[in-house]
């Protein structure tokens, strides 16, 4: 049975978990879920998938997770990949900045997101308060993680993490929302060498890009 993996393709959480599957060359099965058309909170997504109407879901067999870092994790162990980091040092410095970037990190970018973004499909006006209280923690943590890859390729070791791959996932949208990540040269260098060297986070890109680009269009919506 292949490992089903639900999300809609203009989503920066499914696109971490299909760049990582990719890399790691785990084949995939992939179920379209609409959000704009809200096939997420259907009764039989609520009660079969994810409870909180949120996406990517995996199945793999008798295995149900949500939450893209979970189930990262769950697709690194299964196949012994070194995106989890190649020592238990690394190990314990990937699982730090996975951490780190759900609580410090991108969960500010969807506020972004939600303002300037997802206010405009519901004919909305932007909270300036919450883009401003956003905007802030985005810097602060952006200012660390800057210095952290002053001389770094990499959020940890010599290569590739998943670390990586949680900290980019923001890229996916902050020239539409305007999230002020080209303040912070390092962060914006460390950014583009991942999508030159990694095909997976080029190809998820264009993905993305497609899928919300079209939508916008599809709305009469120009930012």
């Amino acid at each position: 049975m292949s490992i089903k993996i639900y999300g809609d393709p203009g989503s920066g959480s499914l696109r971490r978990v299909t760049s990582a599957a990719k890399i790691m060359g785990i084949p995939v099965e992939r179920m379209h879920v609409d959000l704009f058309k809200g096939e997420s909170h259907t009764p039989e997504f609520l009660e079969k998938l994810n409870p909180h109407g949120l996406t990517p879901v995996m199945v793999d067999s008798d295995v149900k997770l949500y939450e893209s870092s979970a189930i990262n994790l769950y697709l690194a162990e299964k196949v012994g990949s070194d995106l989890l980091g190649k020592t238990p040092e690394e190990r314990r410095e990937v699982l730090q900045w996975m951490f780190w970037s759900g609580e410090q990190w991108r969960v500010f970018f969807v506020f972004l997101f939600d303002e300037r973004i997802g206010k405009r499909f519901l004919g909305q006006p932007e909270d300036k308060t919450i883009v401003d209280f956003a905007s802030a923690k985005i810097r602060v943590a952006a200012s660390v993680l800057d210095a952290h890859l002053a001389d770094r390729q990499f959020t940890v070791g010599d290569h590739l993490t998943l670390a990586d791959i949680d900290i980019a996932a923001p890229f996916s949208q902050t020239h539409r929302t305007k999230a002020p990540v080209d303040e912070f040269p390092n962060l914006v260098a460390w950014q583009q060498r991942i999508l030159e060297t990694v095909p997976a986070w080029a190809e998820t890109k264009r993905e993305v890009d497609h899928r919300i680009d079209s939508a916008l269009g599809a709305a009469g919506i120009k930012l």
